[in-house]
């Protein structure tokens, strides 16, 4: 008598396999319930968390702070955007104009030594060599400087329109109605 060898049992198609996923909403819509459709990403924002809220204040005041560097350089026009759950590289884009590609430099070299005397170095610089705009990246807040006539052409502001704007102390002579030349001495 000869011994036969055991069968294998076929290997089904792939596509006919039912998934876990399948299998769960057929059972379900058999047991009379609706299959959930999954959330859109994106859909809505989670409600921040207190370590969330805390980082974000301290991402603030350290804006604030990059801000004043700046004033304390004659920056003008300075804008604070708050893009926080809007972009996913930063939470806050400050925005500055200095009136000749000299002073764009000296707000930029200002703002960097201010920053590293409080601890903090940026991750990342460009343009500082042409002296029309300069970009610094400190993580959570990014820092545009620019040319003024160069900033009216670029135009950051307006890319984030729909962003709240935080409300900064401006002294007078940093305000976009100042007269151009020289500071007013008070």
């Amino acid at each position: 008598m000869k011994k036969s060898k055991p069968r294998r049992k076929p290997a089904q198609h792939p596509k006919r396999e039912r998934s876990a996923a399948v299998a769960g909403r057929q059972a379900l819509r058999k047991a009379g319930g609706k299959a959930k459709q999954p959330r859109r990403p994106g859909a809505e924002l989670p409600a921040p968390r207190p370590a969330d809220e805390r980082g974000r204040r301290e991402s603030l005041a350290f804006a604030k702070a990059l801000v004043a560097a700046a004033l304390a350089k004659k920056a003008l026009q300075p804008v604070l955007i708050d893009v926080t759950g809007r972009a996913s590289y930063a939470d806050f884009i400050a925005v500055v104009s200095g009136r000749s590609d000299r002073q764009v430099e000296a707000i930029a070299e200002g703002v960097c030594e201010a920053m590293a005397a409080a601890g903090r170095r940026p991750l990342g610089r460009e343009g500082a060599r042409n002296g029309r705009w300069v970009l610094i990246d400190f993580g959570d807040v990014v820092l545009h400087v620019f040319y003024q006539p160069l900033r009216e052409v670029f135009d950051i502001e307006s890319l984030w329109i729909d962003a709240p704007r935080v409300k900064l102390q401006i002294p007078p002579e940093a305000r976009a109605d100042a007269p151009p030349g020289r500071d007013a001495v008070s």
